[in-house]
């Protein structure tokens, strides 16, 4: 810089100094929190005034009339909740869930998008259309839908395996296969949406990298382990973070329009159950109680997955 340049610069520099000195001393403005005013209000109303209404509500009897007075009932409810065999089952139910999706919204996905990384044209339009269709149907539509396919009288699918001498199979009837099933159509609306996130994701990775490891004669095998995979982890841990924390509450449409929760209660997980309580026993206290358990549950499950990422996902850059 010359000393023109110096001395014309030298007034607005002190100035903008003098003006980062003021923030400093000042230490709080109240323009962030004017922007950031509309969020927390909302997220106020909308999550955390309702969180507490509900921990408030658990410790009380009360059947959701205004004009019915609310009883304090202390950790009744949750002695309660936990000494049900149908709240223990509902817990297992909600687990299988969890675990049966994982190969729907993770695993298959993951295999599909580094599979079809090098189609190109109209062959990569064509397969990501057909993927995602499942992820646009409306969930009671989908329901409808398996629910006409999978009919134990005149169901395509029963149909189908009763031509190959397999016999008819109750999907939605047979305790034994209506959990499975269900498990499977909450699945099949995945599929599309995890897909796309890891084709975004894969179709991000930098080229260079691959061109380099093909260079040096690594077989695409070793490029998927070496590079793809690390690369895809934070994309692999947040979808299975999801799956964990939000797959059997996607399934509760399902199970409410093919099931009710049932046969015997064998596709009831905990969302639906503390549904049942709240909407069709009116039983606030029990609801809350069982929604209070769900949370603490989940939460500990939010917090060991949150470390998983952040001790075993690799970013590049």
């Amino acid at each position: 810089m010359t000393d023109i340049q110096a001395e014309v610069a030298g007034p607005a520099l002190t100035k903008k100094a003098a003006e980062r000195s003021k923030m400093t001393r000042e230490g709080f403005t109240i323009s962030p929190w004017l922007y950031l005013a509309p969020a927390l209000i909302l997220l106020m109303i909308w999550t955390y005034i309702p969180l507490a209404e509900t921990f408030r509500l658990s410790f009380y009897q009360w059947n959701m009339l205004p004009t019915s007075p609310q009883r304090f009932v202390g950790l009744l409810n949750y002695q309660r909740l936990l000494a049900l065999p149908e709240m223990r089952n509902a817990l297992w139910n909600t687990l299988c869930y969890t675990i049966g999706l994982f190969p729907m919204s993770v695993i298959i996905p993951l295999f599909v998008a580094i599979w079809t990384q090098d189609l190109g044209g109209r062959a990569r339009t064509i397969y990501r259309s057909m993927i995602f269709v499942p992820m646009i149907i409306a969930p009671v539509v989908a329901a409808v839908l398996w629910r006409w396919l999978l009919n134990e009288d005149q169901g395509l699918v029963t149909l189908a395996l009763d031509s190959l001498g397999l016999g008819r199979v109750g999907f939605l009837t047979d305790p034994l296969y209506a959990l499975p099933t269900l498990t499977w159509i909450t699945g099949w609306k995945l599929i599309g949406f995890s897909t796309l996130l890891f084709s975004a994701a894969n179709a991000g990775i930098n080229p260079s990298y691959i061109e380099a490891a093909r260079i040096d004669g690594a077989s695409r095998w070793r490029i998927i382990c070496d590079i793809r995979l690390p690369l895809l982890s934070p994309t692999i841990l947040l979808l299975s973070m999801m799956t964990v924390l939000f797959g059997a509450q996607w399934s509760f449409a399902y199970i409410n329009v093919l099931t009710n929760g049932g046969p015997l209660k064998s596709t009831t997980n905990i969302f639906y159950l503390l549904w049942e309580y709240g909407f069709q026993t009116l039983s606030a206290g029990w609801s809350s109680a069982a929604g209070m358990i769900a949370f603490a549950g989940f939460a500990v499950l939010a917090a060991m997955c949150m470390w998983l990422t952040k001790r075993f996902a690799f970013y590049d850059n």
